[in-house]
């Protein structure tokens, strides 16, 4: 569906509109391309491996000390 224009300034308002929501979508680009490079820096990604292998050793040792107390409880 086109829109019909009545006169050159709503012509002139809706290209200002335009190039308005052409700028805020530049600018939210930038801050998505700024916010990936923080993400996939070197001392980002140690530090999210870090937390992960610390969540798995807390999960492994948890996992080890259930199975050892539940082995406990089962001997007479």
């Amino acid at each position: 569906m086109t829109k019909k224009y009545s006169s050159f300034s709503e012509i002139d308002n809706d290209l200002k509109i335009l190039k308005l929501k052409q700028e805020i979508a530049k600018e939210n680009l930038k801050l998505d391309l700024k916010s990936t490079k923080s993400h996939l820096s070197p001392v980002q990604m140690v530090s999210t491996t870090s937390f992960g292998v610390k969540q798995l050793a807390v999960d492994f040792a948890l996992s080890k000390g259930l199975d050892w107390l539940h082995r406990l409880r089962r001997k007479p």
